[in-house]
């Protein structure tokens, strides 16, 4: 069932999950287990993320140097099919413009739609190391709103139609701004781009404070953006996540939240609690203020967000 479909359809707010895929080594039935304890709060999805192919140069002896595809992780699709084999779920690979070209990308959707896939999720991605702003490779995609665009003429020119589209696809939604943004009204008329492209849904970004969503989601709509738009959790596990989090992702972290963690100090078990006991009261004011669903990052730990969902649905 598309996510689209899910959402139109109303009633209770639902969960869903995002995964990472695992390193490669880890087995399917390893995957499968840390998934399995969530099954029982009926997420509606899991989203799968997508991560470029990383190149190493390697010396040769005549002292020149070759360059070699280094692929660390599992792919999204084959993650998706072990998921989809053992659990009644929908799943969301992610797909991104960066490192690959339009054809690749087409190549792919055909895969999809072989596989039964019927949703994505529509992303830019991130630059590669040394770069300082995004590149896109030859014949690629600038923007996620190209993506959503290149999708929908896929559809198109392989019998869909507005009535019966293949994908439902959802796109990122940044409630701090996009750091390349210059300002948060710029990156929302960017996410009215995507929604006009064709996107059927928004899955924001992580934040740690709901008052930030709260003010995102009234200037979406004042956009003239009306896709449903749901927000994304992670609960804060150490106290080095302080540090990390806002480095990697350009978000704020509350000053209560800061202090508490920071009290915990050393003792990692009270950090742990501190974060997750925040993030059960961050999801039980979002769905008393009539978000759709939550989305829950969950890094590929499954013991907080089990918690949060008892806790919540």
């Amino acid at each position: 069932m598309k996510i689209s479909d899910i959402l139109s359809r109303g009633g209770r707010p639902f969960p869903s999950l995002e995964i990472v895929p695992p390193l490669r080594g880890m087995t399917k039935d390893e995957l499968l287990d840390s998934i399995r304890p969530l099954m029982e709060f009926c997420p509606k999805y899991i989203n799968v993320t997508c991560h470029r192919d990383e190149y190493e140069y390697r010396e040769k002896p005549d002292g020149s140097f070759s360059r070699h595809l280094v692929r660390k992780r599992v792919s999204e699709v084959a993650v998706c099919g072990a998921i989809m084999s053992e659990f009644d779920i929908e799943t969301v690979p992610h797909i991104i413009c960066g490192g690959a070209a339009a054809e690749e990308i087409e190549s792919e959707l055909h895969d999809l739609r072989f596989m039964g896939i019927s949703n994505v999720m529509a992303l830019r991605g991130d630059s590669i190391a040394g770069e300082k702003r995004f590149t896109p490779v030859p014949g690629g995609y600038r923007y996620a709103g190209e993506l959503v665009s290149a999708i929908r003429k896929f559809e198109k020119e392989n019998g869909g139609t507005p009535e019966k589209r293949f994908f439902s696809i959802g796109v990122g939604g940044y409630p701090e701004k996009h750091f390349e943004a210059p300002n948060l009204e710029t990156d929302i008329l960017n996410l009215k781009k995507k929604a006009d492209a064709g996107a059927d849904y928004v899955i924001t970004q992580m934040f740690f404070d709901n008052s930030v969503f709260y003010d995102f989601r009234d200037r979406c709509r004042k956009a003239g953006i009306t896709i449903p738009i749901i927000p994304g959790l992670k609960p804060l596990s150490t106290v080095r996540q302080l540090t990390l989090l806002p480095e990697s992702f350009s978000l704020d972290i509350p000053v209560e939240l800061t202090e508490a963690m920071t009290a915990a100090g050393d003792d990692k078990e009270a950090a742990y609690r501190t974060g997750t006991e925040w993030c059960i009261m961050q999801c039980r004011d979002l769905l008393a203020n009539g978000v759709p669903a939550v989305h829950f990052y969950t890094m590929g730990k499954s013991r907080n967000i089990t918690e949060i969902l008892r806790e919540c649905f």
